[in-house]
């Protein structure tokens, strides 16, 4: 029922588990840092608390987003994370 992952040497963990309100999903935290993620699946993600910069896929510039704002990356693709302090988020996979 739930699914414990760890990535990034421990800087990034997340709990999947699924609801029927939302389907499948994530949520966790990521340490302060920068990471790469890739995709299977199209996503999207809501920051929980603090923020993410992101570089999403065929974009050119980093956007911030801020606790309770979502963004949406495309299935079998890769976005990439700037993190300058602790932040939670929701992904949901779509």
């Amino acid at each position: 029922m739930l699914n414990v992952n760890e990535y990034f040497e421990g800087k990034v963990k997340s709990i999947g588990f699924e609801a029927d309100t939302i389907g499948r999903a994530s949520v966790g935290v990521m340490a302060a840092g920068e990471y790469t993620f890739g995709t299977a699946q199209p996503e999207e993600m809501t920051v929980v608390s603090g923020a993410l910069k992101v570089l999403l896929p065929g974009e050119t510039e980093w956007v911030w987003f801020e606790a309770g704002t979502s963004f949406n990356v495309p299935g079998s693709s890769e976005f990439h994370l700037q993190v300058a302090e602790s932040t939670s988020y929701l992904c949901r996979y779509l």
